[in-house]
């Protein structure tokens, strides 16, 4: 039984590309406090089908995005999942960071590819308020032909890991802030931490049009291997039951094509899901010609993607009245160490997120909507963990 329309596949119309009328869609790109900004608005369509406008005030180049989810949440599989977002984000912007320190170091690195594996954990009871999602030390794989010794190799390599931007999401525990607005009316939160700034509202201007572009952006090619996860699942509507204890296992490799653009194979083990090859490349003045999403676009769509999937879980399995939902994003990233030029660890501020809910049930369970939604976010749990990404080298 699938949830909702499959509007991403009846639309008739590009689902990822470069607006070219940014300005006229009435999203603003936030200011910059570290060296990049990242505005994300994201809104329901059916389902667990959402679509998102991402802004970067550093570049000014807006891309719209969709996601859907697997039988497991009895999606239509239309689109990547919210995790293979910020799975495809985080090996983009390791891949930035090595190759160009690399450079910076007249290193040569031959036959390279990144392989990451991703881990997630829902444990607990949605009836008894006890659901929680966690997020588990990142595996990364560097297969690579070159002439430093070990030692050296590896220096190099988890330098260039601590330099990426999304290292300040990692390392120490940051707690996301919140503002809650009810049918246009804002509301005081409950457990999630409040943001102490005025509410930003959906954007009201044109819709976004479609940049022409002979790439391929993001396309399924087909279900992922199977994969055996410790607690991993593949029953249909299994993210949907009351009780859970399982393990999620998004994973991607990517590799660098002739033309500069990264390409990224993007699989999801558990639950069991489908490869979606997503392309990226940082935008001009960034190191790249901005031709595919940038490494923290992919990140920020992947986190607003992945929040939103939790309001439509809670409504659906307690029969909530949510017609309506979306939120606006701000996430802050210093520059990357190697890539920027800062020669520093990546840094970022907690995530600023306003949300907006259309519904005709009271203020307490608007209020019980969001901290339930926080506290079952996977990649909400991602930015207040103290993570680390353990690395092994593969000579190639």
């Amino acid at each position: 039984m699938k949830l909702g329309e499959n509007v991403i596949a009846e639309a008739g119309t590009a689902p990822f590309f470069l607006v070219s009328n940014p300005s006229e869609t009435g999203l603003e790109p936030p200011q910059i406090r570290h060296g990049d900004a990242v505005r994300t608005w994201v809104r329901s369509l059916s389902g667990f089908q959402k679509e998102a406008l991402v802004i970067s005030a550093r570049s000014g180049l807006m891309w719209r995005l969709v996601s859907d989810e697997g039988k497991y949440l009895s999606g239509h599989d239309a689109a990547p999942c919210p995790l293979a977002f910020l799975t495809t984000g985080m090996i983009a912007s390791y891949m930035n960071e090595i190759t160009t320190l690399a450079g910076q170091n007249g290193v040569a690195l031959n036959k390279l590819r990144l392989i990451q594996n991703n881990y997630y954990t829902m444990k607990g009871s949605m009836r008894k308020r006890t659901m929680s999602g966690g997020a588990l030390p990142v595996e990364l794989e560097v297969q690579v032909d070159c002439d430093l010794g070990d030692a050296k190799l590896n220096e190099l390599l988890m330098n260039a890991v601590h330099a990426s931007p999304l290292n300040g999401l990692m390392r120490g525990k940051l707690a996301s802030l919140f503002t809650l607005t009810k049918n246009g009316q804002t509301l005081e939160t409950e457990n999630a931490a409040a943001l102490d700034a005025a509410v930003i509202a959906d954007p009201s201007g044109a819709r976004p049009e479609v940049s022409k572009t002979d790439l391929t952006l993001i396309e399924r090619l087909g279900p992922s291997p199977e994969k055996e996860v410790a607690k991993g699942t593949k029953a249909a509507a299994s993210s949907l039951t009351d009780e859970q204890d399982r393990t999620l296992n998004p994973a991607a490799i990517c590799t660098l094509r002739e033309d500069g653009i990264k390409e990224i194979e993007q699989h999801l083990y558990s639950p069991h899901g489908s490869i979606f090859r997503f392309l990226s490349e940082e935008a001009p003045g960034a190191g790249g010609q901005g031709r595919a999403p940038d490494a923290t676009s992919f990140i920020s769509a992947g986190i607003g993607f992945c929040f939103m999937t939790q309001f439509g879980r809670m409504a659906s399995m307690e029969a909530l009245d949510l017609p309506h939902y979306s939120i606006v994003q701000d996430t802050h990233f210093s520059l990357g160490g190697a890539s920027g030029g800062t020669g520093r660890a990546g840094e970022a501020d907690p995530v600023e997120t306003h949300v907006h809910l259309v519904t005709d049930e009271p203020d307490e369970i608007a209020r019980d909507m969001l901290d339930v939604s926080e506290q079952t976010c996977f990649l909400h749990a991602f930015c207040r963990t103290d993570l680390k990404t353990r690395l092994k080298v593969t000579r190639v």
